[in-house]
């Protein structure tokens, strides 16, 4: 089991940047797809992006496509997300999520981290 600890979210103004970070500890970070999914007041959770064990493919959702990049350390057991020109709209609470295969859709994911708060105002 891996245990998904969120960080770097807050504030930020439309047009802004905020860089999430996802520290894991447990089972092998190596051995995990990574990624993000956020959660808006009232809407489902909805998936982001994700990055494969070795960071050499990444999947966006079309609505963060070109704004927000992801990326992994495999050494310090760590995903990132930046997040540049931020809108209204991405103002959600944030998941850390691992999984085996893919993480696309919440079926397939194995862990969650606790969440992060990241608010845009417009």
């Amino acid at each position: 089991q891996v245990r998904l600890v969120e960080s770097g979210g807050g504030l930020v103004q439309a047009g802004g940047s905020l860089r999430l970070s996802c520290a894991a500890s447990g089972r092998t970070f190596s051995t995990y797809v990574m990624g993000w999914f956020r959660q808006a007041p009232g809407k489902e959770r909805e998936f982001v992006v994700q990055i494969n064990r070795s960071g050499g493919s990444i999947y966006y959702a079309d609505s963060v496509k070109g704004r927000f990049t992801i990326s992994r350390d495999n050494a310090k057991d760590t995903v990132y997300l930046q997040m540049n020109s931020l809108k209204a709209e991405d103002t959600a609470v944030y998941y850390c999520a691992a999984g085996s295969i893919t993480i696309t859709t919440r079926d397939y994911v194995n862990g969650w981290g606790q969440g992060t708060q990241v608010t845009v105002s417009s």
